[in-house]
């Protein structure tokens, strides 16, 4: 007998129902557990996005000051040579042209 299992009802189009059908039979398994494992997948691939507490987002915008006041201020002269000393790596590989594009746009050199 199965414990702590819950029954969920879902309504499929034929075409999704046949599609699932098709492809827990070419993986020797049940409807079920076939559906179950792909949910299982999914959810673990997921990202999982946690609000912080409203005292712990006050904290950290507290040190946040607190470390600004602490560095100063930079002149423009002293960011862009520290700019210039940062390593020069490729993009990751599975990033689109698009995207690659846009995130040199945010990297371009300060202008004056």
């Amino acid at each position: 007998m199965l414990k702590n299992m819950s029954r969920l009802t879902l309504r499929l189009s034929e075409t999704l129902h046949q599609q699932l059908i098709h492809l827990a039979e070419g993986e020797g398994v049940s409807l079920n557990q076939y559906i179950v494992y792909a949910l299982t997948r999914q959810a673990a691939l997921a990202p999982v996005i946690q609000a912080n507490p409203e005292a712990e987002i006050e904290q950290q915008q507290q040190a946040f000051q607190l470390l600004i006041k602490q560095l100063g201020q930079a002149s423009l002269l002293e960011i862009e040579s520290v700019l210039a000393m940062r390593e020069q790596i490729e993009p990751e590989a599975d990033l689109s042209a698009e995207i690659v594009a846009h995130l040199n746009s945010k990297c371009k050199p300060i202008s004056r």
